[in-house]
Parts: structure tokens; C-alpha cells; sequence
């Protein structure tokens, strides 16, 4: 097992059918223990009583830094110890350049970007301290195409901001034994998407990803994983497409 004796922290990690707890699912059966982290704090739970006794649901704002702490000094009292980071928790919303309001700006740039940030900073100096972490951060492929299929512009913007830092980060805490990598999925299956698809959609996004078929939810997890683990020992400041093919650079 890649994981065994590690714990891990993801945030966004309650939705049934998303990749947060596609993810977790993932990393308990390699052997790590795991707190999901949700706004949802009975979301979190559940899904963390899902994947066994051991594991740790925790409520979650990740815009709020003061959230973000609470839930690190409540994860860290329970575990010990914080190996792997997943910056999983996003949002999005579907709306042109001119249709943005400076609340949906706020909201999108907060939850996606600024969250990312918040959780970073609560986990990292325990990182420090002892010398060793992976960090994962959730970009998107509407960071590097200029626009998704369901993201407006400032989700684009958001996702472009998680890369920069993720590799600033990278850079600056790598002396410390802390890897920070990203991952740019294309259009994965999830309940953010699955309700606006049509088949007349799947078949025509379908036509232009050279594997022929939408992602799957464990298929951005095990990028997670090889990630997460010592398979990926000398890799920081990455950036992974896990897109089928749509957008090839």
C-alpha cells in the first residue's frame, strides 16, 4: 500500500460523486487515515464514517482562515501528525465576462484560490516542523485554455491563481521536504456538472478528447495518489493534465 501509516487531509472531500471523496476512498485503501474537510459539516461526517472508524469528518470554510485553522488544530489533535495535503474544495459558475458581479467574483476567487492559500498556511509550518509533506493543489484546464466548457471567466482566473502559487510555493518550502504539485483535470464527471450535461453535450465535447470518454472522478484520484506518495519523490512544482487528450500543449 502507497499510504500506510500516513494521514491526509482533503478538503471538499463530502460530495458523493465527487472527486474529494473519490479520493479518499482511494487513499484509505492504500492505507492512509483521512480527514475530510466540508463546509458541510454533516456531509463530512457521514463520509468519513463511510470510509471507516479511524477517519475524521470536519467542518470547513476553507475562505475563511479562521475556519481553516480551527479544523487544522482540531485534525492535528486527533492524528498526531499531517503527511498529505489535498486542495481539493471548488466551485464554479457558468457566466460570461460581462455578467460578472463583484460578489460572484469574490465568491469564485475565494472559495477556489484564497482557499487554497488558507489551508496551506495552517498545515505548512506543522509540515515544517517535521521536515516532510505533499501537498496537491486543484487547478483546471479552463486555467490553461483560457475558458472551460462550465466555468466563467473568474473561474478561469482562480484556477490560473492556484497555479502560480502552487509553484511559488513549490519553490519556496521545498527546502523543507514539503512537495507542492497541481492538477489540471478537463471535464470530470461530478454532481457540479452532471446536472447541466446533455447527452446532445457529452457527445459533441466527447468528439474533440482524443481517449473518447469524460473523466471519471477516480481518474483525477489516482493523479491524487501518485501525488500523495513516494512515487512521486522527486516531483514538485508539477502541473498534471488529466484531461483524455482535450487540450494537448
Amino acid at each position: 500500500m502507497l499510504l500506510q501509516n500516513r494521514t491526509a487531509v482533503i478538503s471538499g472531500a463530502a460530495s458523493a460523486r465527487g472527486i474529494g471523496l473519490a479520493t479518499a476512498k482511494l487513499f484509505a485503501a492504500h492505507g492512509a487515515r483521512i480527514a475530510i474537510l466540508d463546509i458541510d459539516e454533516a456531509a463530512a461526517r457521514a463520509a468519513a464514517t463511510e470510509l471507516g472508524p479511524e477517519h475524521l469528518g470536519v467542518a470547513c470554510d476553507v475562505a475563511t482562515k479562521s475556519s481553516c485553522q480551527a479544523a487544522a488544530d482540531k485534525v492535528i489533535a486527533a492524528f498526531g501528525h499531517v503527511d498529505i495535503l489535498i486542495n481539493n474544495a471548488g466551485v464554479t459558475q457558468p457566466v460570461k465576462t460581462l455578467e460578472i458581479d463583484e460578489a460572484s467574483w469574490n465568491r469564485i476567487q475565494d472559495i477556489n484560490c484564497k482557499g487554497v492559500l488558507f489551508l496551506s498556511q495552517v498545515f505548512i509550518p506543522h509540515m515544517q516542523a517535521r521536515q516532510r509533506g505533499a501537498i496537491a493543489c486543484m487547478s483546471s484546464v479552463s486555467a490553461q485554455r483560457g475558458g472551460g466548457i462550465f466555468g466563467g471567466p473568474h473561474y478561469s482566473s482562480a484556477k490560473a491563481g492556484v497555479l502560480g502559487l502552487a509553484k511559488a510555493m513549490a519553490r519556496e518550502f521545498g527546502p523543507d521536504g514539503i512537495r507542492v504539485n497541481c492538477v489540471t483535470p478537463g471535464l470530470i464527471q461530478t454532481d457540479i456538472t452532471g446536472g447541466q450535461l446533455t447527452d446532445e453535450m457529452r457527445r459533441d465535447i466527447v468528439k474533440g478528447i482524443p481517449l473518447n470518454r469524460l473523466g471519471e472522478a477516480t481518474d483525477v484520484a489516482g493523479i491524487y495518489l501518485f501525488l500523495a506518495s513516494d512515487l512521486s519523490a522527486y516531483v514538485t512544482g508539477a502541473v498534471i493534465d488529466v484531461n483524455g487528450g482535450m487540450l494537448i500543449h
